[in-house]
């Protein structure tokens, strides 16, 4: 076969596909990579709001390859329906770099789902026909060695494109800045439009050199009917047959209907597939969040919360010939798997542990995130804005929070008030004895409202009130000014690094402020009241500023909101656990499918496959937009205990399955498809 292969040279078009596939995947996960964070930080959406998006963009993606081979097969063919719906993917891509353009003047929530939907139908649309059109332009048997190695190019592109993009655009999104933003969302989301669109012109030239076969018709279509016309036959016949696809012998060939029934056992063990793909797709959404809250600094060097997402395809490169050369010898020899669905077990059990993993982060990450405002409760935090103390007594409260003392600059904090609309709260405030305070007292009534970080500040003026907002900062800190001083005057926050003024506002101003986190010194009226102080990232501060008799001022900044002070490198175990989960599962799967399944159903093979990835969105969805759990530490161990049940029903079904040596009625092209970065390589084994 070699000495046949080498007379044919090799084929010169598929390094266009080839490089259409970088350019294509670069485009599709360096846009996913941020488009969470962006949901959230830019378009307004809650982090609930924001996974529900990503992941119905996520679901759309991986449902229409179905439309996409049916369009390819039975009317455009591969060629047209790759540089069409290319188009449209490009069109999507652009679109929502303009939507984050603030000139341009686009509305950017409308645009933005647009431009997603667009993606989707694009890059969903494109999944199952590239490797395929690449499949197309050899000829076999001759060239069969020559496959072997386009599909080992085609998977390092791919592989490439995403290790690439998931590292770079995080740092265009948050270390450019742009438009007056801290960050630039449009270059980052323009990067990869950019390569989307290099990516047709790359794959257009090629047209010369390729060889383009018209559409063989509708699998999918046919298989549909076949079932269908079965379905009605057995119901409505009284006849008996050996099994209930033999009814649709009257009209469809006994091949195909073989094909069929094997197709089925397969298809059959596909129905707890999405509980994986659940877990899986998370790490763009919930794991990129839970990144958000941590601390991110490795040196001199920041790690960014969606940048954890690069270590998913760069640990596949790694563990894909581990496993095979170590891992699966030392667990076959321990008599822990002995059938290729024994590996799918253990990958979803390593996808329960990785969950179980992030549970337990989750749980040490709370002390960080303060205290958020909870329904039918109330906050009350009252500030003392004077260089002594005060003691607080609120005689309708009950227990030991009816008498408090104040410290001098500081704060007291009453984080649990029951109320189920608003409550008044009577009070006495007066300045401890034998201080400069004595002299001080005031009385009145704190009128406090359910659902509200409720704020008062003593002063020589009285007592203001304002709402106060302590949820966590996110890549940068909150910040609000207290100033119990004679007069106005400017105060300024310089970073004590770079020597830079980063803020300056009037003493009189009470609204809180977001700047970036750092070392900073307080200059006010020209006296440098607080030098090198470090402000960290995420968390929420009041600063009580006082001026003495003298003139002295005297600052204190009270930290609200505890910083994030739990490292982002503890999430590595979670990506490492599900990676290796990845690799048994996912690879195993299709590996196992395509040997089980006629070759003829190949191609529907694919499209069931990535339809459980898209039902497996849908089920994040669902638990998310039913908001029936009040803590994320909780959806994790949720997630975690479905998979496990999911595996316990998967088993039952695996020791039951005969494992089949089938051999098509009709011999194709074996496709590859880029369902994840291990699959691809698998699939390529396969051919």
């Amino acid at each position: 076969m070699e000495g046949k292969s080498a007379k044919l040279p090799y084929p010169k078009a598929v390094l266009f596909i080839v490089a259409n596939e970088f350019c294509e995947r670069f485009s599709y996960y360096g846009m996913r990579t941020i488009l969470s964070l962006y949901l959230r930080d830019k378009l307004g959406y809650t982090t609930d709001g924001a996974t529900i998006v990503y992941h119905v963009f996520t679901m759309f993606a991986y449902f229409f390859p179905v439309i996409g081979a049916m369009i390819a097969d039975g009317w455009l063919g591969r060629f047209r329906t790759i540089l069409y719906l290319s188009l449209v993917y490009a069109s999507g891509t652009v679109l929502i770099s303009l939507s984050a353009m603030p000139p341009v003047h686009l509305p950017p929530l409308a645009m933005t789902i647009l431009a997603l939907l667009l993606i989707a139908f694009g890059t969903g649309g494109i999944k199952p026909c590239v490797s395929a059109f690449g499949g197309d332009q050899f000829k076999l048997p001759e060239q069969e060695r020559y496959l072997g190695y386009f599909f080992s190019l085609f998977y390092f592109s791919i592989n490439a494109g995403s290790l690439i993009s998931t590292f770079l655009t995080p740092i265009l999104r948050a270390d450019i800045h742009c438009f007056g933003d801290n960050g630039c969302y449009s270059l980052a989301f323009g990067v990869p439009g950019v390569l989307m669109i290099t990516s047709i012109l790359l794959f257009y030239a090629g047209k010369r050199l390729y060889i383009i076969k018209n559409p063989s018709g509708n699998v999918l279509g046919r298989v549909s009917k076949c079932i269908g016309h079965a379905v009605v036959k057995s119901v409505k016949s009284k006849e008996k047959k050996n099994h209930w696809l033999d009814h649709a012998g009257d009209k469809y060939d006994q091949n195909l209907i073989e094909d069929v029934k094997a197709l089925l056992r397969v298809l059959v063990l596909y129905i707890p597939l999405p509980v994986f793909w659940a877990l899986f797709d998370q790490q763009g959404s919930r794991w990129t969040f839970q990144a958000d809250r941590m601390r991110q600094d490795i040196g001199g060097w920041t790690l960014k919360a969606d940048q954890m997402q690069v270590l998913n395809p760069l640990l596949i490169l790694l563990f894909i010939p581990l496993f095979e050369v170590a891992i699966y010898p030392f667990l076959t020899w321990c008599k822990l798997i002995r059938k290729p669905l024994h590996k799918m077990i253990w990958g979803g059990l390593l996808a329960a542990a990785a969950f179980v993993i992030s549970g337990i982060v989750e749980l040490n990450l709370l002390p960080t995130y303060g205290t958020p405002v909870a329904p039918g409760l109330a906050q009350l935090r009252v500030y003392n804005g004077f260089n002594c103390n005060f003691t607080l007594d609120m005689p309708t409260i009950v227990g030991n929070d009816s008498k408090a003392t104040i410290e001098s600059m500081s704060v007291y904090e009453y984080l649990n008030i029951e109320t189920e609309d608003f409550v008044d709260i009577p009070y006495t405030v007066q300045g401890k004895p034998d201080s400069s305070c004595a002299a001080q007292i005031y009385n009145g009534v704190f009128h406090v409202k359910q659902e509200t970080a409720n704020s008062f500040f003593i002063s020589s003026r009285g007592i203001s009130n304002f709402t106060d907002n302590n949820e966590k900062a996110i890549d940068s800190i909150h910040v609000r000014f207290l100033s119990n001083i004679n007069g106005a005057t400017q105060i300024f926050l310089t970073d004590s690094v770079k020597n830079v003024t980063k803020l300056i506002l009037s003493s009189n101003d009470i609204s809180q402020k977001s700047i970036e986190s750092g070392t900073y010194d307080v200059v006010i009226n020209g006296q440098n009241v607080i030098s090198k102080y470090k402000f960290q990232t995420g968390a929420v501060y009041t600063i009580n500023v006082y001026q003495d008799s003298n003139g002295d001022y005297k600052v204190n900044p009270v930290m609200i909101t505890p910083w994030n002070s739990l490292h982002i490198l503890w999430l590595i175990p979670q990506y490492v656990v599900m990676t290796m989960g990845e690799v048994m599962f996912s690879v195993t799967g299709l590996e196992f499918s395509f040997t089980q399944a006629p070759a003829s159903m190949k191609s529907v093979l694919q499209s069931v496959w990535l339809l459980t990835v898209a039902f497996g969105n849908l089920i994040v969805v669902l638990i998310v937009e039913g908001n029936f759990l009040d803590a994320q530490w909780k959806e994790f161990f949720l997630f975690a205990g479905l998979m496990l049940i999911d595996m316990l029903i998967f088993t039952a079904m695996a020791f039951r399955y005969k494992y089949v040596e089938l051999k098509s009625s009709t011999e194709d092209i074996p496709q590859i498809e880029e369902i994840r970065l291990p699959e691809k390589s698998n699939q390529q084994k396969e051919a």
